[in-house]
């Protein structure tokens, strides 16, 4: 007993160490690995974060850009506003004043105010109303002039479908209605940017948000077009809006590659109008058309941005929406990740080992248990059993070796019960051919006496029963045999379902069963068997005649079968509502020449056949049962015999 003790002395120690050895090793490569867990998670949040901030920024983008589209379209779908316009075109100043006020109020629904205008044109591009906001003052713009040269309003003019877009204005169109100079952004040298601008007319022309939608005659002829539009240039209230609504660091919209609107800050505390981007950013955005996400640095500390191409109404590329967020939060972050890694590697080494033991002794007590057990196994005690402790993969072994001492248990009764048959069936075989020659002379010689006999002599009666015992000394004597043969099974297809009919029809003609109701609950779907039929037959009247004893008083005898959910077996119960088996009995009722029936009513052997039987076919047969309220019997039969049964296949 103490040397298995000291292996498992042994494997705790070892248990111990190892868990000792992991908090070290745990220690030095947390410490050694923390830095690049940390920097790809902060990597991983920093562009998270920069996609937030991008959708956001672009979310507030679209935003502003539908308002001026719906401005635009309420403006040109107002009743009346084509004859307005041929009005206007006449000088009429009443008409001018109605919709100068339609003009307002839908620049007053704008929200944030900045640089937005809002002009009516007739069908030659002629500007008749002009309104626009300017450092949040309501003015009134030059008319008189054109914007015919408008790409935008000409497309417009000519297909009558409305767009909303971004767009550059030229300088030239800007200077109509007064907005040119306001337009103008002088250049800034700024290193690493392209040699060249992407576009030649930055500094001059204005990138827009800019609406156009058509105006219609009563007969759908083009009267005239509403432009609504927001330049960015100097302005920055959608920029603003975007860092303080959605919590972005920095914004900036780029004409071409140059910041026109922007809340990025130069060192002198200015905003940083007129610098450029970078020729990587350049080459990928404004020249492939791609978004752009990297470490940049920008002014005077570092930045992780993302940028992304905006495109006017035949996509092409006019400029770029960018938002950054600040590296400074994520280096302090990851500064601190680093110490608390490096803090908790350290206090780990204390708990794992005050831990460490009780570990340890949690996993070798189901071990050492499970030892134990198999040694009482090993010299036959069949009935150990392990507890259920520990955790994990222990438990499981602990289950799987309960598991398997039941199977094994289960295995060897059955053994003992095979031997057991097998030794009364060739004692069983040599009883009956003993006896079977002597009780047969005798039941020769006694009816020969009894045809010489007078019938109202005593004599004669006691050679009666002489006959009547021999003849039932005989019967059992078959049973003998019967018990002893069980060895070939004549094989061929057989309906169950038929059998059990059969059965249940022969039973309700006879006197036994006048008091048993006979429910009959077969499949339809029931696979015919390979079986021999007269051998399944014994075994089904057995079962039956037993239940009809058990119920001296009446009740249910169920006959029951069902396919298996595979349907490569059959499962076949006969029910009663008997008087049930004793718990101490049930594991004796296959056992030869067991009975509880009273003396003269039963031999012992119905069960054992049945049982012989059944286990000749590979099949299994089970018993479940509780006193005064009935019996089970439950046979598993397979539909297909396995190759290596000792049987004679019948042909049809």
């Amino acid at each position: 007993m103490k040397k298995p003790l000291r292996v498992f002395d042994r494997l705790q120690n070892v248990l111990l160490i190892s868990f000792s050895l992991i908090a070290i090793v745990t220690f030095v490569v947390g410490i050694w690995t923390s830095s690049t867990v940390v920097n790809n998670y902060t990597e991983r949040a920093e562009n998270e974060l920069v996609d937030r901030d991008m959708q956001l920024a672009i979310a507030f983008y679209e935003r502003s850009l539908s308002q001026l589209n719906g401005a635009a379209i309420r403006l040109a779908n107002e009743p009346n506003l084509a004859q307005n316009i041929t009005a206007l075109q006449a000088g009429h100043e009443a008409i001018r004043q109605d919709v100068e006020r339609q003009v307002v109020y839908e620049l007053e629904t704008i929200y944030p105010t900045g640089t937005h205008f809002i002009l009516v044109t007739d069908r030659t591009g002629n500007l008749l109303v002009a309104k626009g906001v300017i450092d949040q003052v309501l003015n009134s713009l030059p008319t008189g002039g054109t914007w015919r040269d408008s790409q935008l309003l000409a497309t417009v003019l000519s297909d009558q479908k409305p767009r909303a877009t971004t767009a550059v204005i030229d300088k030239a169109l800007l200077a109509e209605i007064d907005l040119d100079e306001r337009a103008h952004i002088p250049f800034k040298e700024t290193p690493k940017a392209n040699p060249e601008p992407f576009d030649a007319r930055e500094g001059q022309a204005g990138l827009t948000q800019i609406a156009c939608a058509p105006v219609l005659d009563a007969n759908g002829e083009i009267a005239g077009a509403i432009l609504a539009g927001y330049l960015f240039n100097n302005d920055f209230t959608l920029v603003d809006r975007i860092q303080a609504a959605a919590g972005v660091d920095t914004a900036t919209v780029f004409f071409g590659d140059l910041r026109v609107s922007t809340n990025v800050r130069e060192e002198n505390g200015e905003r940083a109008i007129g610098t450029r981007i970078s020729k990587a950013v350049f080459d990928t955005v404004l020249v492939q058309g791609q978004p752009f996400t990297g470490n940049a640095y920008v002014v005077n500390e570092w930045f992780i941005t993302r940028y992304v191409p905006l495109l006017d109404y035949r996509d092409q590329v006019v400029g770029s929406l960018y938002v950054g967020a600040r590296r400074a939060t994520f280096i302090e972050l990851q500064r601190t990740l680093r110490n608390n890694i490096t803090f908790v590697a350290l206090l780990a080494i204390i708990p794992v080992a005050l831990l460490a033991l009780p570990i340890s002794r949690m996993i070798t007590r189901p071990l050492e248990e499970m030892a134990r057990a198999s040694r009482q196994v090993a010299q036959g005690n069949t009935q150990v059993r392990v507890p259920n402790r520990g955790v994990g993969e222990v438990v499981i072994l602990g289950q799987a070796f309960n598991k398997m001492v039941a199977e094994l248990e289960e295995t060897q009764a059955q053994l003992v019960l095979k031997e057991k048959l097998a030794s009364m069936g060739q004692l069983a075989a040599g009883v009956a051919h003993q006896l079977n020659n002597p009780l047969g002379t005798i039941l020769l010689f006694s009816d020969i006496v009894l045809q010489d006999m007078p019938p109202d002599i005593q004599a004669r009666k006691d050679v009666q029963m002489i006959a009547q015992e021999a003849r039932r000394a005989k019967d059992i004597v078959m049973a003998l045999l019967n018990f002893a043969r069980q060895q070939k099974v004549w094989t061929q297809p057989t309906a169950l379902d038929t059998m059990l009919h059969e059965l249940a029809e022969r039973a309700r003609q006879q006197p036994a069963y006048e008091r048993i109701e006979i429910v009959e609950k077969i499949a339809p779907d029931l696979p015919p068997i390979e079986a021999d039929p007269a051998q399944l037959s014994n075994v089904f009247i057995n079962l039956a005649e037993n239940a009809a004893d058990a119920m001296p008083e009446g009740g249910t005898l169920t006959l029951q079968a069902d396919p298996s959910p595979d349907s490569q077996t059959v499962i076949v119960q006969i029910k009663d509502t008997g008087c049930g088996i004793p718990p101490e009995n049930i594991n004796q009722i296959f056992s030869p020449f067991f009975t509880t029936k009273p003396l003269g009513q039963g031999t012992g052997l119905g069960l054992a056949i049945a049982y012989g039987i059944i286990k000749v076919h590979h099949g299994k047969i089970q018993v479940e049962s509780q006193v005064d309220q009935g019996t089970t019997f439950t046979i598993t039969l397979h539909v297909h015999l396995p190759k290596n049964t000792t049987s004679i296949y019948a042909d049809k």
